[in-house]
């Protein structure tokens, strides 16, 4: 039986909110609880580090991608079930991807955007159908909710744009869009 895998998408940093960091850690947990595998960015510092310690903590099973440029940066986190060293960012992401069933967002930077958007893309030129669900702890992402309305309003997408994901308040909700 092949067991689902939820790739995470989220900050190297912790941010400005002790919610971001709980939120992280709760994820991680859920992931265990539902016997499901974490697979995520492998770093060791950040929301990365706390999502995979809660679920390393819960016995969850932990698949982590690391370009070799950011194994010190991001402290590769090498105790994980599996841990994979890609070349450059762009192999990071399609691995991950490949080995994941649904994408979760928790608040991060740039690079957290690029991932969003590069699987928001897919879904919306039709290479997948994976559920994607922003965890919108503390309405961290409201305002890339108002950029897309406003790239909606101005002609650049459809509206059917934002039926591609879905929002979440708080881990638990996530993960009930997640299963």
């Amino acid at each position: 039986m092949h067991q689902r895998s939820i790739c995470v998408f989220c900050g190297a940093s912790d941010g400005n909110s002790p919610a971001y960091g709980a939120a992280a850690e709760r994820l991680g947990t859920l992931i265990a609880e539902h016997k499901m595998r974490l697979v995520y960015g492998a770093g060791d510092v950040g929301l990365m580090g706390r999502v995979a310690r809660a679920a390393q903590a819960n016995d969850a099973n932990t698949f982590g991608v690391i370009p070799q440029h950011l194994v010190n940066w991001e402290v590769g986190k090498t105790d994980l079930t599996s841990y994979i060293v890609t070349e450059n960012m762009h192999e990071r992401k399609k691995v991950m991807f490949m080995n994941s069933d649904a994408i979760a967002l928790l608040p991060g930077g740039a690079g957290s955007l690029d991932e969003f958007f590069e699987v928001l893309t897919w879904a919306q030129l039709g290479l997948h159908s994976k559920p994607i669900v922003l965890i919108n702890t503390n309405d961290y992402w409201d305002p890339l909710l108002a950029l897309l309305d406003h790239v909606i309003a101005q002609g650049f997408a459809k509206n059917s744009v934002k039926d591609f994901f879905k929002i979440a308040a708080m881990p638990e909700e996530a993960i009930k869009l997640l299963l």
